[in-house]
């Protein structure tokens, strides 16, 4: 401030005064100030967390997430599965990988034998005959229905292990809807990576007689009154093994042949799964053939053993009851080899 004396004695008082600013420029320029400071203390923090040790929340959420196949082959991971069965929880197994099998074969072509050997390995729950019963097998659906549950480990059964199974799977007949809806089973196979393993006899002959007791002995019942399909002892056998059936010498050479064409034809559909091709005859003249199914179904070797006794043994000479007409049928005709001893016990 300063004074001026005026002429007249008076006093003259001039104030000097700042122009006032724009209150739009001094928020403008606040908000610029403020911008500038975030992004400063922004990238300070961005720094400290790059170079800061995961924490262990973050180990645990990797640890919790999808069980990881590493070290195996992207082909092969098809057939590594982590069920999530509703009756129970695998625990500690839930990253165990489980294989998908079925066996697939006709009635009394040793399928009983083979599965209570693969069943003796502690790893593998093989279920049976499940497709026995006609309701689980009435269409397309109901298969697939009992398919996801055995698969899914919800399926209970004598054979049932612990959460830890490695291979799980049942026995299932060719006639039990398996040919009549090959095609969508293939396909549910592929998807699934169901492995599939076919158990064939090569004699045919034989297998006929076994069907022939068999079907004699619901009826007959000649073990006290019971019906046995397998027994775990010699006397049991040799009492089944007593009935020898006459077998239909008409008709034999076709139902040689229709069951032959019916294990053709089932190799024949299935042959884009993953499979394997097994005969009962080879199994019995060379139990280091079990080891072979073992790799297949990628599982430790193990010593498998069953209890069941076989019941028809040595000639068939000695098992047909109209022996010398079947001789002279098949004399001749390609299935010839099926007359003579194939194995022995």
């Amino acid at each position: 401030m300063m004074g001026w004396m005026g002429i007249d004695g008076s006093d003259d008082t001039l104030i000097a005064k700042t122009p006032k600013k724009s209150p739009l420029v001094s928020r403008m320029m606040l908000l610029v100030f403020a911008v500038s400071c975030g992004i400063y203390i922004f990238s300070v923090c961005l720094r400290q967390i790059s170079t800061r040790p995961r924490p262990k929340s973050m180990n645990l959420q990797l640890f919790e997430g999808p069980c990881r196949d590493s070290g195996v082959e992207e082909s092969k991971r098809l057939y590594l599965h982590y069920p999530k069965p509703e009756t129970y929880s695998r625990a500690e197994c839930a990253c165990n990988p489980v294989r998908f099998f079925a066996i697939l074969s006709m009635q009394r072509s040793g399928s009983g034998w083979f599965e209570t050997l693969l069943n003796s390995h502690v790893n593998v729950s093989s279920n049976g005959e499940i497709f026995s019963v006609k309701e689980r097998r009435s269409n397309v659906s109901t298969i697939f229905n009992t398919l996801d549950k055995v698969y899914n480990l919800d399926w209970v059964s004598s054979a049932s292990k612990n959460e830890c199974s490695a291979a799980v799977g049942f026995k299932w007949m060719l006639n039990q809807g398996l040919i009549q809806h090959h095609e969508e089973i293939v396909e549910y196979f592929k998807r699934r990576g169901v492995s599939a393993i076919f158990l064939f006899r090569r004699n045919l002959l034989r297998r006929m007689v076994s069907v022939l007791a068999n079907s004699y002995d619901r009826d007959a019942k000649l073990l006290n009154g019971t019906h046995k399909s397998h027994v775990h002892s010699p006397k049991e056998a040799e009492i089944l093994a007593s009935y020898k059936p006459t077998i239909d010498t008409k008709l034999l050479l076709l139902n040689l042949k229709n069951e032959q064409n019916m294990s053709t034809r089932a190799m024949e559909y299935f042959k884009r799964t993953n499979h394997i091709v097994l005969y009962y005859e080879d199994l019995v003249h060379n139990r280091s053939k079990l080891s072979n199914v073992l790799k297949f179904l990628r599982i430790p070797r193990m010593k498998l053993k069953s209890r069941q006794v076989k019941i028809h043994k040595g000639s068939l000479s000695e098992q047909i009851g109209n022996w010398d007409e079947v001789h002279k049928t098949l004399k001749g005709t390609q299935y010839e080899s099926f007359l003579v001893e194939d194995y022995k016990f």
